[in-house]
């Protein structure tokens, strides 16, 4: 007996069962699909679709053909063009190859990666530190592992979506408290029932508005409750506090705060991410947590050029001392050409300038990339519901002179799309 052969459904064949057809799942998408055909029919680029056909420095690419200003990496100390991360990259490629083919627990870690883990220690002072493949696995990997069903995982509203979806991962309760309220978390922490344990989650910078987050306070009352905390430094890490280890040095906190999150695609200029912890008990996670254990270790080269570039930002005081001059400069230079700013004065090297509408945001986005200048536009859902604005990520290799040249190209650009009278 042969088996059937099964030949695609032809309607004429009365014996046929033509196959069922659900909803498509890609229907929930249409109105954004809409919306985005609406945008782009108007003759505008794509802003969430640039290409940098070259990249010439940490400040400076080329962008359908022209040499653009970058105003709207996370290159803060622009340490990706650095020769001696470059180099340090070109050597673990030679002799280690382009890659592990495998996770940290099997066969994925080389010895580059426990010398970046010893960089990580070094620069925060802690005994522990755990690299995994990117900032995004970082936090997914720390929230959804270190609290259980029986704990609360308490956060900042306006928390990064890692966070989030780390919390959704996990089966902890979540608890959200107003975006960096102390007086909230304060009251949210007394709420809760005696049993279980708690956690609170931190960012030292918030990246959509640049604005930082009262540390001293929230450690405060979160260690009243007798809560864990996270800070995450993706943002603060480079540039804040003595050392260069985030909001959280700057604050004094560092003896109160159980984990710190971070990543390698900023300041440190290459790709990855980190938990560093002083906790007795730390190293377990390596055995436990499914975004570390399920997932292929960084390529030797990459974490070559972040132990590198990590051992150098321990040193880079005067690097730090020219981003905050370029921040403050750009900041008040905004503010007095009229534009609407997020924050009352420069707090980290995010500047987010306002907009009214989309439209508006666009046109602006457009005029700006046009006069020579790149920026990051951002839109419901990354902001809240009816927020626009124009993020502005500044660099310690920006010189004084392309600050004043942004400045004018704000300006022009402003005039040309009638924002600015």
């Amino acid at each position: 007996m042969t088996e059937a052969v099964r030949t695609p459904f032809d309607p004429a064949d009365e014996t046929a069962v033509a196959p069922s057809h659900g909803r498509d799942l890609f229907s929930k998408f249409d109105a954004l699909i809409a919306e985005r055909e609406a945008l782009l029919e108007t003759g505008v680029r794509d802003p969430f679709g640039l290409v940098m056909e070259e990249v010439l420095s940490p400040t400076r690419a080329i962008v359908k053909g022209k040499e653009t200003i970058l105003l709207g990496t996370y290159n803060y100390m622009g340490m990706t063009f650095d020769p001696d991360v470059i180099e340090a990259g070109k050597r673990a490629l030679d002799a280690f190859g382009s890659g592990t083919t495998g996770s940290r627990v099997l066969n994925g870690t080389y010895q580059g990666h426990k010398e970046c883990e010893e960089a990580l220690k070094e620069f925060y002072g802690t005994a522990h530190a755990m690299v995994f493949s990117t900032g995004y696995q970082a936090n997914l990997g720390l929230m959804s592992t270190i609290a259980g069903k029986e704990d609360y995982i308490v956060l900042d509203a306006d928390s990064h979506a890692s966070i989030y979806d780390g919390c959704a991962l996990g089966s902890a309760q979540i608890v959200r408290f107003r975006h960096n309220s102390v007086e909230d978390l304060e009251k949210r922490l007394r709420r809760l029932p005696p049993e279980g344990g708690r956690l609170v989650v931190l960012e030292g910078v918030y990246s959509m508005l640049g604005d930082i987050a009262p540390l001293r306070e929230m450690v405060q009352v979160s260690k009243a409750a007798g809560a864990m905390v996270v800070v995450d430094e993706a943002h603060g890490m480079g540039f804040f506090g003595q050392h260069g280890r985030g909001v959280f040095e700057e604050a004094g906190v560092e003896d109160q705060i159980d984990f710190v999150v971070g990543t390698f695609s900023k300041s440190v200029g290459t790709v990855g991410g980190f938990v560093v912890s002083n906790h007795p008990k730390f190293e377990v996670l390596r055995l436990v947590c499914r975004p570390y254990v399920f997932t292929a270790s960084l390529p030797p080269s990459v974490v070559a050029t972040a132990a590198t570039s990590i051992r150098k930002l321990m040193y880079a005081g005067n690097k730090r001392a020219h981003l905050w001059e370029n921040s403050r400069r750009l900041h008040k230079g905004l503010r007095d050409l009229g534009f609407d700013l997020a924050t009352p004065e420069a707090q980290s090297a995010i500047i987010a300038v306002l907009l009214p509408d989309q439209d508006t945001t666009v046109r602006m986005w457009q005029a700006l990339l046009e006069a020579g200048v790149y920026v990051n536009m951002a839109r419901p859902p990354a902001t809240p519901a009816g927020m626009y604005l124009l993020r502005c990520s500044l660099c310690a290799d920006h010189s004084s002179e392309q600050v004043g040249e942004i400045l004018g190209m704000f300006e022009s650009a402003g005039k040309a799309i009638g924002y600015l009278a």
